[in-house]
């Protein structure tokens, strides 16, 4: 067999693929056949996914520079004895790992999917005999038979066909059924214009035929499009990357100052042991423990608010994703429009009619060039025309749940819609005028045809379609008074492009009364038909979706539009949601699939850069395109619906699939999955991102000046050779406590008003900026002071040890809550963002405050601590060192907006001319 899985069958005439295969085109294959053929190319299924064991997938959540540190101090604590320390640090370190093993375990089944999708019963020829059998089975030579609500079960040649539709939006993204028929194409053609093959895991929606199966299992388009989404690499988010480096420069920094805090003390000669200890105290001090548990927790309170936004996230850290994003590639159908066509304007010879409403409730109006209701009992033509869009149709429209729907094709019911609009309802239409015949729609005749009685005796004949196929049927048209003149061909055809350009797609209509119900043939049509009208529809813009590219744009993120559609269509819907200006040449801001073929790769990054709308694009191109873009240093979130998309769903920095329209395999594929398939609903979830990002910043901008304080307190004792201010075990204390209490309260601050008029965050910005190293020295420096003016002046003033390390200990916690205040915003002062916005802080801090009178107070607990009990004085010159502390952040601060206004203005300005050469 010549035949390879790369064959272009589409370009070769049924009987050379019968011929190449071997098979028989009325016969099929012979039984010793089929099992040769199946011991060669296997069962019609694809490849199982390898996935990690178990105890990788466990190990793996261990896998983290401060995870590392904190089991070799828990480790070290327990050979101590410092049980407690131990067990703490443990504890951290589990809970973290379950939450991480089980989000993980819920993101892996993209592939499970696929398999799923392909698999279905078939009818199957052998040896002249028709069998039903498990699509699994299936070998290339395969005679198969398909009808109306069959799952096409492999790629097939199609041999013969009768009225043959396939939705195959799946696949390719097209938004119509396609018609089939077995004409030899071009060997380029590409996948979505094969009309003579038939695809596996698409759908027949009328019709039926037999073809050759020419492909199976991992050979098919759709094995093409799983081999893709297996190789199409899951990347690590903004966050994990920047908290990886954040958390080895950390670890080194922490582990380079235990190590000095070590060699420091030995050199000073003092006790090894207890030099050791105070190195792990300093390792422990330094260590944010609670960032691991407070990273989680801050992402699943922003997963709790994206759901009720009504975007759902399958993993956490792609919550803070979104807010990264710089790129938006927006899926056209059911995303940025409303997935229901709708008619927008009707054209007679008399007259063009505006229509409102949208979608397939019949809500709306039929309105003159003035703006006024237009009465089709004045208007013959017209109301011929709404009688045909009725009549000449095979739709249905439904009503449940408060919630408008059909069934059959979404542009016989545009048609049903725009009637009903008008009072021509589908059951008035079936009533007055009942069908007694019909020539179905084809890709050959390009119209549908239905008989009518009239209820007089004799009948009627409506027609609608193609708009240079009617003109061939039309001899004269029809005005508002329904006299007929001769067709104004050009006429008609000038009507038709200028909506067209519209981005409307135009359908004909027409009428033959008082006809025979004999003469109903495609012969004694021609000619004799009377033009009524022409119906232009599309499928709208969804209501907000202008507005949030509008924000999108203002908050410098490019939105590019990709669809299956023609470039005409796209561009109409991208003029009318925003993505290209009313006004822009669509020379390369629209590229076509066939136009990036040509493309070289060394320009294609700086073409689809560039360019704002893809249209006819195939997955392949999806996954090029997602993948140029991130190599222009994008953060892409790409949507998408069907199997066709999810290679780029896995492959963009964050995938987005939608819940109502979606397929499951695009579902699986994706890192969140939006209810009501909005564009407007990214959005908001890329502002609920920004704000987790923004609550992340403010909590390690709080914790790490409190942990380097705290070492650099145990170093400087080491440094001078006297008593630790404060020991392991209340480091310990106020790093767990404070984390929970105070810090997690910030991951419940509401967003702030500018996040969504501020630039993307830069992808390669640290954690660890500028800005924020210098709070942190300038923070931990006064807390070092404070804290050992503090223990000084207790022991000077004839205060015992564990006294003096309660008022050094309170010191840290104290400060911490002031601070916490200041931290609830980087730029804005704790008074202008409100004192009681965010009441679970106030409950933080009062807790906080309970936890540390019991610590100085209960005498159990100072036992276990060593810690003993303060007098009023000491609480004085605790909160007086918690002022003094607050009010130099608030001076750093405010000498901070300044600069990062002025930056901030530069950057603008960048931006905006940024956006402008883009667009």
């Amino acid at each position: 067999m010549a035949a390879t899985s790369t064959t272009p069958y589409h370009g070769l005439s049924s009987h050379e693929v019968a011929q190449m295969l071997e098979t028989d085109s009325l016969r099929g294959l012979t039984t010793e056949q089929a099992h040769r053929l199946s011991a060669r190319f296997g069962p019609n299924v694809l490849p199982e996914a390898t996935g990690a064991s178990l105890l990788v997938r466990i190990l793996r959540q261990f896998h983290h520079p401060l995870i590392y540190v904190l089991l070799i101090a828990g480790v070290i604590t327990a050979l101590l004895r410092e049980y407690v320390d131990s067990v703490v640090i443990f504890a951290v370190v589990v809970v973290n790992a379950i939450v991480g093993f089980v989000q993980e375990s819920k993101a892996e089944s993209a592939l499970q999917g696929l398999r799923a999708m392909v698999r279905t019963d078939a009818r199957v020829v052998r040896e002249g005999r028709e069998l039903v059998v498990e699509s699994e089975v299936l070998v290339p030579g395969d005679l198969i038979l398909i009808e109306a609500g069959d799952k096409v079960p492999a790629d097939i040649r199609l041999l013969r066909h009768y009225e043959l539709r396939v939705d195959e939006s799946a696949l390719t993204g097209e938004s119509l059924s396609i018609g089939k028929n077995e004409a030899v194409l071009s060997d380029v053609t590409p996948v979505a214009d094969r009309s003579n093959m038939l695809y596996s895991g698409t759908l027949v929606t009328a019709g039926s035929g037999a073809g050759i199966v020419v492909a199976t299992g991992a050979d098919t388009e759709m094995g093409e499009i799983h081999r893709l989404v297996g190789d199409a690499t899951l990347l690590a988010t903004p966050l994990t990357i920047k908290l990886a480096r954040f958390s080895k420069l950390l670890t080194v920094g922490i582990l380079g100052l235990a190590a000095f805090t070590f060699a420091l003390g030995l050199l000073r000669q003092q006790d090894a042991v207890e030099t050791f200890t105070a190195s792990i105290a300093l390792a422990v001090a330094a260590i944010p423990e609670g960032l691991p548990a407070a990273v989680t927790i801050m992402l699943a309170i922003g997963v709790s608010r994206m759901a009720k936004r009504r975007a759902v996230v399958r993993r956490l850290p792609a919550v803070e994703t979104l807010g990264s994003t710089t790129a938006i590639c927006a899926d056209k159908t059911g995303t940025l429009t409303r997935n229901q066509m709708t008619v927008r304007a009707v054209w007679t010879p008399s007259e063009a009619v505006q229509v409102t409403g949208s979608g397939y409730s019949p809500d709306g109006e039929l309105l003159s060039g003035g703006g006024t209701p237009v009465s089709i009992d004045a208007n013959l033509a017209l109301r011929w025309s709404l009688l045909t869009g009725a009549g000449c149709n095979d739709a249905v429209l439904t009503h449940e749940d408060h919630q408008w729907g059909i069934v059959g094709d979404p542009t016989e019911a545009a048609m049903l819609v725009v009637s009903a609009k008008a009072g021509l309802t589908a059951e008035h239409v079936g009533e007055s005028l009942p069908r007694e015949d019909t020539i179905l729609f084809n890709s050959e005749r390009q119209y549908m045809a239905t008989l009518h009685a009239t209820g007089s005796g004799d009948h009627v004949v409506l027609v609608k379609g193609a708009v240079e196929r009617m003109l061939e049927l039309c001899h004269d048209q029809m005005y508002a008074d329904g006299s007929r003149r001769p067709i104004d061909r050009s006429g008609v055809l000038l009507a038709a492009e200028q909506l067209a350009l519209q981005g409307l797609r135009v359908l004909a209509t027409g009428v033959r009364e008082s006809t025979d119900a004999t003469d109903f043939t495609e012969r004694a049509l021609l000619g004799t038909v009377t033009l009524t009208g022409l119906q232009a529809m599309l499928d709208p813009p969804r209501t907000a979706a202008t507005s949030a590219v509008t924000v999108c744009h203002t908050a410098g993120i490019a939105v590019k539009m990709i669809t299956g559609d023609h470039a005409g269509t796209a561009s109409a819907i991208a003029r009318a949601v925003g993505v290209l200006e009313a006004d822009e040449d669509t020379a390369g801001s629209v590229l076509t699939g066939a136009e990036l073929t040509e493309i070289a790769p060394e320009d294609l990054p700086d073409a689809i850069e560039r360019a704002c709308v893809f249209a006819r694009v195939t997955p392949a191109q999806k996954l090029q395109l997602v993948e140029a873009m991130q190599e222009k240093g994008h953060i892409v979130a790409m949507t998408g619906d069907g199997v066709n998309d999810a290679p780029a769903l896995r492959r963009a920095n964050i995938g987005v699939a939608m819940g109502g329209s979606g397929t499951e395999v695009a579902k699986d594929a994706a890192d969140m999955v939006l209810i009501d398939d909005d564009f407007a609903t990214i959005e908001a979830a890329v502002e609920e991102g920004r704000g987790v990002f923004d609550n992340l910043t403010k909590f390690i901008t709080w914790t790490l000046p409190t942990n380097v304080g705290q070492a650099l307190v145990v170093l400087t004792a080491i440094a001078l050779g006297t008593a630790l201010p404060i020991l392991p075990t209340q480091i310990l204390w106020i790093n767990m406590t404070t984390a929970v209490f105070l810090g997690l309260t910030l991951a419940f601050e509401p967003k702030e008003a500018d996040v969504m008029t501020r630039p993307p965050r830069d992808p390669n910005e640290s954690l660890l900026t500028g800005a924020l190293v210098g709070r942190t020295l300038l923070v931990s420096a006064l807390l070092v002071a404070g804290a050992w003016w503090l223990f000084e002046w207790e022991l000077a003033n004839g205060a015992s040890l564990p006294e003096a390390r309660t008022a050094a200990l309170n010191v840290f916690a104290v400060v911490q809550a002031f601070y916490l205040f200041s931290c609830r915003s980087l730029v804005h002062s704790a008074w202008r963002i409100g004192l009681f916005t965010n009441r679970w802080l106030i409950v933080g801090v009062a807790t906080q405050a309970i936890a540390q009178l019991a610590i100085t107070y209960v005498p159990f607990m100072n036992t276990i601590f060593q810690t003993a009990p303060l007098d009023a004085g000491a609480w004085l010159r605790i909160f007086a060192i918690a002022v003094v502390v607050s009010l130099a952040v608030g001076v750093d601060k405010s000498l901070g907006a300044r600069r990062n206004l002025t930056r901030a203005s530069a950057h603008r300005t960048h931006l905006d001319g940024t956006s402008a050469a883009m667009r």
